[in-house]
């Protein structure tokens, strides 16, 4: 954050760096800068840290080196999304020499835990902002959303996200003497069937089809001849705008709990599946966004830049924009994500002007 401070003060921006902490997670230290005073206000946001590297020895060039080999950067995070950061800081540098101190105001909202549990950053840093009377017209979120080329995607919303963890309970013992036990592999095996099927439901106008994916499944059994005394199961749903988080835990438990009488798998066995469902982390609920000034605005500027009309899309996986959509219209907009979490992360160094280039015209046409 200090190398950020050290890029945005000369500019004008007034800075200031929380640091946030909650127990169990690690300390993290943020940033918010603004230039100007008056409205209208346009937020930036964006997120420092990033997804560990790997096997640092299968990487081409080292992954934290920030190298330029033949026109491309490599490096963790070059597009999630440090890239994104730089151009857009950039861009604010070239809008100030251009036009001078715009007509409102720009804030960035830095956060170092997104990859991570996202609990000291941007959540909080919002809070902390709002308290101190910061409030905001509109926020672009630099993440990589284009798929393909620069320009071809703009993310107008993002699914929902739902995590819960499924415990069956049985008797452990004899694998030839299955009477005196219970089995909770069968009674699990019904229980994830009915969390797949039916479909939870057949998409909508803005949104895929919900989808739930069983993502471990886990005994703890090292021997083949032992009956487990339990079994557990994890699964991930990410849903349309049908589902709130509310009434799709309302379902997931109905079914679950249609499926625990079900004793297709479980001959002679008259007492119901015996089981815990437990809902881990933070939901995520879906949004949309409406806001035609900024979504209309920023898709001119691209097709000004890049010459591409961009798609408006839901797709994909979660951001901080489901925090930001609670205080204004947000949208994202950045770099190709095609490399973002692998080996060898990287991203051609035209493309960093390219998105330099449509923030700038975006910044111009926002306060136009």
């Amino acid at each position: 954050m200090s190398a950020l401070e050290a890029m945005v003060a000369p500019l004008g921006l007034s800075v200031e760096r929380p640091v946030f902490e909650a127990a169990g997670e690690a300390t993290v230290e943020n940033l918010y800068a603004r230039l100007g005073t008056e409205g209208p206000h346009l937020m930036f946001a964006g997120h420092t840290d990033v997804v560990p590297p790997g096997n640092e020895a299968s990487w081409t060039h080292p992954p934290f080196e920030g190298m330029i080999a033949d026109g491309v950067l490599y490096g963790r995070g070059a597009v999630d999304m440090k890239g994104g950061i730089a151009c857009f800081v950039a861009a604010l540098a070239r809008y100030v020499k251009k036009h001078g101190q715009p007509k409102g105001s720009v804030s960035l909202l830095i956060t170092g835990d997104e990859e991570g549990p996202a609990v000291n950053g941007t959540v909080k840093l919002l809070d902390w902002a709002a308290t101190k009377g910061e409030a905001w017209d509109a926020a672009l979120v630099g993440e990589p959303t284009c798929p393909n080329e620069l320009g071809d995607m703009i993310k107008i919303g993002r699914r929902g996200s739902l995590t819960g963890e499924v415990t069956v309970s049985g008797r452990q013992g004899h694998v030839a003497y299955p009477h005196l036990a219970d089995n909770p592999v069968r009674g699990l095996t019904m229980l994830a069937a009915a969390l797949m099927n039916p479909p939870l439901d057949n998409g909508t106008p803005q949104f895929p089809a919900t989808n739930l994916e069983i993502t471990s499944i886990d005994v703890g059994n090292p021997a083949s001849n032992v009956i487990p005394a339990q079994a557990k199961l994890v699964f991930n749903i990410r849903f349309n705008d049908t589902w709130t988080v509310e009434t799709l835990k309302a379902e997931i438990e109905k079914r679950l709990n249609a499926a625990a009488q079900d004793k297709t798998l479980r001959p002679g066995r008259d007492n119901p599946v015996e089981f815990q469902l437990l809902w881990k982390g933070v939901p995520c609920q879906v949004f949309v966004t409406h806001d035609e000034k900024l979504i209309n605005t920023l898709s001119s500027s691209i097709a000004a830049v890049t010459s591409k009309t961009p798609e408006l899309s839901t797709t994909g996986g979660t951001s901080d924009a489901r925090f930001i959509k609670n205080y204004c219209p947000v949208v994202e907009f950045g770099l190709v994500g095609q490399t973002m979490h692998m080996v060898d992360e990287r991203v051609a160094v035209s493309d960093l002007e390219l998105l330099t280039q449509v923030y700038l015209r975006f910044l111009e046409d926002w306060f136009a």
